[in-house]
């Protein structure tokens, strides 16, 4: 058991997604926390305070636009990795993605092992 590569912070309202990310970034070494939707990731942040947090574009109640929005514009949470998981690659899309700042973008269906890659890339930048 080495050192933790970092927190991850898997925001999904499919919980076979939601299972699936955590799982696959535990086995890789992350400590992970989860939660079901962008209002969910909010309230929780600041007592999980991660590294990264991997967020679904197309959730209930509060989709992940509008959390990476909101995660961006407070200043205690601005610095935070923020990959976000969609299931739509269109360039409006991408380049709205760049205008919020969010720092990866992956389409659905995702390779697992590329977002394990991205994510250690910004944990360890994050750590920097």
């Amino acid at each position: 058991m080495g050192d933790v590569l970092g927190k991850v912070l898997v925001v999904d309202d499919d919980e076979v997604i939601r299972q699936l990310i955590a799982v696959n970034l535990n086995l890789e070494g992350f400590e992970v926390e989860t939660a079901t939707d962008g209002q969910d990731c909010l309230d929780r942040v600041r007592d999980v305070m991660p590294d990264v947090i991997t967020l679904d574009v197309m959730m209930p109640c509060l989709d992940g636009w509008t959390t990476a929005e909101k995660l961006r514009t407070e200043e205690d949470t601005s610095h935070i990795k923020v990959v976000l998981i969609t299931a739509r690659a269109q360039d409006d899309d991408k380049r709205r993605a760049r205008g919020i700042g969010v720092d990866a973008y992956l389409t659905k269906p995702f390779d697992p092992a590329e977002l394990i890659q991205v994510v250690r890339d910004l944990a360890a930048a994050a750590q920097r």
